[in-house]
């Protein structure tokens, strides 16, 4: 019988040498095999042959399993042929998770040896005895849902009609309770990619370019590409990826997606219709011309066609001798205290003079500065002089002079030219005056 049991354990376990597959991925196992069982009495004679087993088994974790056996064997005892039944619960501990895993196993259940006798207990006439059990064994795994199962245990029974005996068990599991839809050996629940078979180092995922970058996280799945550039190539080497690069095959800048700027303005070389010379993105990476040679640029020189200066935006001044004679006439443009009413013929004498400079010199524009005493709460006169400046340019205007030559401001009491201690102080600094700048 032994010589039996080791030939049949040697045909079944020769074709298998590969992890153990009833884990958390597939934790329900169930087995099928053949047990044989030998009697540990040498004053019993026996001879045993082999019978069919069947086990459920269920993973728990941490390397423990519960399940259940049944197994019949059919033997002869004492010149007596009788049959033999087990039936088990148990509890098993996979010592390692390799490919080859030993484990030790304990029980209790039923041992039945076929004799239908009547006995006080709690099986009265089944002729089965109480039976606590222990053993070791190993798995090997064939596949992730198919193991090698082999076993010894010791199972005591002190019952009348039963014995005490060894166990001897091989079969195989099929082990199974997670699904893997893509086929690739991770379970769906582990799986970050169950619809496309994956590698197991990056959880299921595949990495189609072989970067080491699994294709979900890939910007570019079908390009090998640097873990830095999310998976994409860098051509050029500028630190902008291949699909966010515009100029993939020149080495640029971030700044500029990936494009140089051979002058430094800000305007990538391929937008630039000036590469070579700094200019202005808004006229297309080219320096603004200045047509007058004033030093204004035409966009924003107000006379582009004629020499003036940047005070005065580009345009031609009025000479310092023609604004000193008409701040001359300006003395005479007073204001009684508190008001902006321009009268008096002295006034209308000199607004009349300075409209006659103002066409005898076509070029240059004016300021218009209001200005008032200290009479009165200090808000209340810059209003004041704001108003006064008003009158002022629309006297003028009045009088014919283009309105875009002049422009108003109104200082109220900051600017005084003379004491606002006295009346005669006060009434000077009720005035106007005017400038060139514009």
């Amino acid at each position: 019988m032994k010589n039996q049991l080791l030939k049949f354990v040697f045909i079944l376990f020769t074709p298998f040498s590969i992890l153990v597959a009833q884990t958390a991925d597939n934790p329900w196992s169930i087995g099928v095999g053949v047990n044989t069982i030998q009697i540990m009495d040498e004053s019993v004679e026996s001879k045993f042959g082999l019978g069919p087993s069947v086990s459920l088994g269920r993973y728990l974790g941490a390397g423990f399993s519960i399940g259940a056996n049944y197994g019949i064997n059919k033997f002869e005892i004492e010149n007596n042929n009788t049959d033999y039944t087990s039936v088990d619960a148990f509890l098993k501990f996979n010592l390692t998770s390799n490919k080859f895993s030993p484990y030790m196993m304990a029980g209790y259940g039923l041992s039945d040896f076929g004799k239908k006798l009547s006995f006080e207990g709690v099986f009265k006439s089944l002729g089965a005895g109480r039976t606590v059990l222990g053993g070791v064994g190993f798995d090997v795994s064939i596949s992730n849902k198919l193991s090698l199962n082999l076993r010894s245990a010791y199972r005591w029974s002190e019952e009348k009609g039963t014995y005490k005996h060894l166990q001897h068990m091989v079969g195989l599991n099929y082990n199974f309770g997670q699904g893997d839809s893509d086929k690739d050996g991770i379970p769906d629940n582990k799986d970050s990619c169950p619809e496309e078979p994956g590698l197991k180092e990056f959880d299921g995922c595949p990495d189609s370019d072989g970067d080491k970058i699994p294709d979900n996280k890939d910007n570019c799945p079908e390009e090998f590409g640097a873990e830095i550039m999310n998976g994409c190539p860098d051509t050029d080497g500028d630190s902008v990826a291949d699909n966010e690069d515009e100029c993939p095959e020149q080495e640029g800048l971030v700044e500029l997606n990936g494009c140089p700027d051979a002058d430094g303005d800000s305007v990538a070389d391929k937008d630039d219709e000036c590469p070579e010379e700094p200019g202005d993105e808004e006229n297309k990476g080219c320096p603004w011309p200045d047509t007058d040679g004033d030093g204004v640029s035409d966009n924003i020189d107000a006379c582009p066609d004629e020499a003036g200066s940047e005070e005065n935006n580009g345009c031609p001044d009025l000479s310092m001798e023609v604004v000193q004679t008409i701040n001359q006439l300006a003395t005479q443009i007073n204001f009684a205290a508190g008001t902006d009413r321009i009268q008096g013929k002295p006034v209308l004498e000199s607004l009349s003079e300075i409209k006659l400079l103002l066409d005898n010199n076509p070029d240059g524009n004016l300021v218009i500065e209001g200005h008032t005493s200290s009479d009165g709460e200090t808000e209340a006169n810059l209003e004041l002089s704001q108003k006064r400046s008003a009158a002022v340019k629309a006297f003028l205007v009045n009088l014919g002079v283009n309105p875009d030559r002049l422009k108003t401001e109104g200082y109220g009491e900051e600017k005084p030219i003379t004491d606002n201690e006295t009346a005669e102080g006060r009434a000077l600094n009720r005035r106007v005056q005017f400038r060139t700048e514009f």
